[in-house]
């Protein structure tokens, strides 16, 4: 199993939108996905619609037994999400209480990689969304991952929010026992703006040796994809967002070795 999570500490920068449809393409060449929604917001579960004020289990039950996850929970937690081969493990608002909740409680940083193991030989990828706040459920989602991408809209407020997530990252480095491997994507670039290409050049000048070599665009068909409720090579697989994502999964591929 690989595990990636989707992580910037500022939101809006297409988190979510990545996930799906990084997801979506590797459903989509035959690999049985596992999507998390860690997000108290329940962007991912709502692309799926499903109400994450309503939903009676969720992601949040694996944090109810003090840092141990039972057996069979997880298996018990997954949602049909329509797209092929790709299964959802939702969330619910009640996430929003965990950090008042369990903060006194010790061993809660590994609660999802638990819960992971648990499905180790049920999927072939896990892509995690998560909360643009640091706490308990982005730890979680860091300590579960083997690669991080960092998207980054292309504006200048959005790379004060990727420097606070590098701060992390270093931050959280040292308490790993495993290697991370990251890359900073640049989302929403529009290029009939100064705006996108000198914020993209600001990106290239500071963070060039972790920085992908293109960019995912502004494309109006991967709202209308989310709209719908799929991935956008469901909805428009020639259009130029799914052309930029396959580029993308395919640079994540070639940062491990696929198990066959």
């Amino acid at each position: 199993m690989h595990v990636w999570a989707i992580a910037n500490q500022k939101g809006g920068v297409g988190k979510t939108t990545t996930v799906v449809n990084l997801a979506a393409l590797l459903g989509e060449s035959g690999k049985r996905v596992l999507i998390v929604d860690m997000d108290p917001q329940g962007s991912l579960t709502s692309y799926f619609k499903l109400n994450p004020d309503a939903i009676e289990h969720s992601v949040y039950d694996l944090f109810m037994h003090q840092g141990k996850v039972p057996d069979n929970l997880p298996g018990q937690l997954l949602q049909d999400t329509g797209m092929p081969g790709v299964e959802l493990m939702p969330a619910t608002s009640a996430l929003a209480t965990l950090e008042r909740n369990i903060s006194q409680q010790g061993g809660m940083g590994l609660v999802l990689s638990r819960a992971l193991t648990q499905l180790w030989d049920d999927f072939d990828y896990v892509v995690i969304d998560t909360p643009p706040l640091l706490g308990v459920l982005l730890v979680n989602a860091i300590a579960a991952a083997q690669v991080l991408v960092l998207p980054v809209q292309t504006e200048f407020m959005a790379l004060k929010g990727l420097e606070r997530m590098m701060h992390t990252l270093k931050m959280v480095a040292g308490s790993r026992h495993k290697p991370l491997q990251y890359l900073i994507v640049p989302t929403m670039f529009d290029r009939r703006t100064q705006a996108s290409h000198k914020a993209l050049r600001v990106l290239r000048q500071q963070y060039e040796e972790d920085l992908w070599v293109s960019a995912i665009p502004v494309d109006t068909r991967l709202r209308d994809a989310s709209r719908e409720g799929v991935g956008i090579n469901q909805f428009d697989s020639a259009s130029r967002g799914c052309e930029a994502y396959r580029a993308l999964l395919k640079s994540l591929l070639q940062m491990q070795p696929v198990k066959a």
